[in-house]
């Protein structure tokens, strides 16, 4: 028996390189970010790289990569979080916003891969058992054909975001029925999502300065906020337009529901059809369009800027409301228009401007509502959250998590100014050049402004 005294040191443990997906995927990540990993990362293996105590970003499975493969960039991303292939494990939008955070803060800029990091990525991920076909497109995405801004692929493009259900908007948005940014006047304790909408709708109708039997020209009505508003609190004659045949559907039914038809017109058309109708020409003392200028494309708004023009009469005015994008800002990106407003078009608010007057209108005044679309957007992501089994027993898992991404990605942009959105007052001199419009905003706010 060996004493202890002559007994051998004992060797010390080996240590093992770790071998798991995340290692093998960890140079090649950094590579195509353009450095370090800004957040935690584990994998379908359970092996884990990146910083700790930072948001982990769970690989559930192969096909994540497979997807990425097939479809890099921002719009694979999308998708294996939509498919549940990429998830989190807090909060969406805590998440995003500590990522996208890290990557300012270590001045992260990933470069365009080059031929050399597209085949060392594939063949990791034939190492990885990660290299097939083409994962299934989620039956979410739109599938737009025909030329752009054609009537008949601006329909399709309309009903796929706004024919999604009338049950599904019911649940989504409060009694207002008002898909567009709210006007948060309290913080006061009660005070909520349809309180900003009330008074957003106010707002609008006091900048209009509309009155009892004026003529209300309401492009893009939605679920018919603004036309029911006016019609209903300030008697107002209203045609209102859209090419969404649900949303043409329940306006319809809530104007014989609350005895307007005498005051309301629902026509379920093409905004171009517009001209085409004699009887609009010159005929409004007001026309509105909230937020449905973002759809109608670049190339055809200053067509759309001449029927806001044309249809209003001497001294008539017009309030646009649209979203914007920061002048070095991309706008919606590829997830947004492959599966929430195909077609769409943003452009900073500057030019937009410079188009109504181009078309002859005077721009009388332009508010930001920037941060007030922050709050309108969390408040319907805390609805989809709150409800969320509701939302996926009718819409289904995928959709559901579309609208997450959408709405979380959409308050981060508005927050970070990346987008915004503003209300554009114009009116329409008479040859005069006489606006008739009041002195001060007195009216519109209140004898303190």
């Amino acid at each position: 028996m060996t004493s202890t005294a002559t007994r051998p040191p004992a060797k010390p443990p080996v240590r093992r390189t770790p071998t798991g997906a995340a290692q093998r995927l960890e140079p090649l990540a950094e590579r195509l970010l353009g450095g370090g990993l800004p957040v935690r990362v584990r994998m379908w293996d359970g092996s884990e790289a990146g910083p700790e105590n930072t948001p982990t970003v769970h690989v559930r499975s192969r096909r994540a990569l497979r997807r990425l493969l097939w479809e890099p960039g921002e719009l694979g991303l999308a998708e294996a979080y939509i498919t549940g292939e990429i998830d989190l494990d807090e909060d969406l939008g805590e998440g995003l916003r500590a990522m996208r955070r890290a990557m300012d803060e270590r001045g992260l800029t990933p470069p365009a891969p080059s031929l050399s990091d597209r085949l060392r990525a594939a063949g990791t991920a034939l190492r990885l058992g990660a290299v097939g076909p083409r994962p299934p497109v989620p039956a979410a995405r739109a599938g737009l054909r025909g030329a752009l801004h054609s009537p008949a692929r601006d329909r399709a493009a309309i009903s796929h975001h706004y024919d999604l259900s009338n049950a599904f908007y019911a649940l989504l948005l409060d009694e207002t029925m008002a898909y567009s940014c709210g006007y948060w006047t309290s913080d006061a304790p009660g005070y909520g999502p349809a309180d900003a909408q009330r008074d957003k709708l106010e707002l609008i109708c006091r900048k209009l300065g509309l009155r009892p039997g004026a003529r209300l020209l309401d492009i893009g009505c939605g679920w018919g906020s603004l036309t029911l508003h006016a019609a209903q609190h300030h008697g107002v004659r209203v045609t209102a337009v859209t090419l969404a045949a649900e949303q043409a559907a329940y306006v319809r039914g809530q104007v014989t529901a609350r005895g307007l038809e005498e005051l309301v017109e629902v026509l379920n058309i093409d905004y171009r059809d517009i001209a085409e109708r004699p009887q609009t020409r010159g005929a409004y003392d007001a026309v509105s369009t909230i937020e449905m200028g973002e759809h109608v494309g670049d190339a055809e708004y200053p067509a759309f800027t001449r029927i806001l023009h044309d249809s209003l009469r001497p001294q008539g005015r017009v309030l646009v409301q649209q979203m914007s994008r920061g002048a070095n800002a991309p706008g919606g990106g590829a997830f947004i228009e492959s599966y929430i407003a195909p077609d769409m078009h943003m452009r900073p608010v500057g030019e937009t401007v410079g188009l109504l007057e181009g078309a002859g209108l005077e721009v009388r005044d332009v508010e930001a509502l920037r941060e007030h679309y922050v709050l309108t957007v969390d408040a319907w992501r805390r609805t989809l959250e709150e409800r969320w089994r509701e939302f996926t027993a009718l819409v289904g898992e995928e959709t559901a998590r579309v609208w997450r991404l959408y709405l979380v990605g959409g308050a981060l942009a508005f927050e970070e100014r990346r987008m915004g959105v503003d209300q554009i007052l114009c009116v329409r001199p008479d040859r005069n050049g006489k606006a008739a419009m009041e002195s001060t905003r007195a009216g519109w706010y209140g004898a303190d402004r």
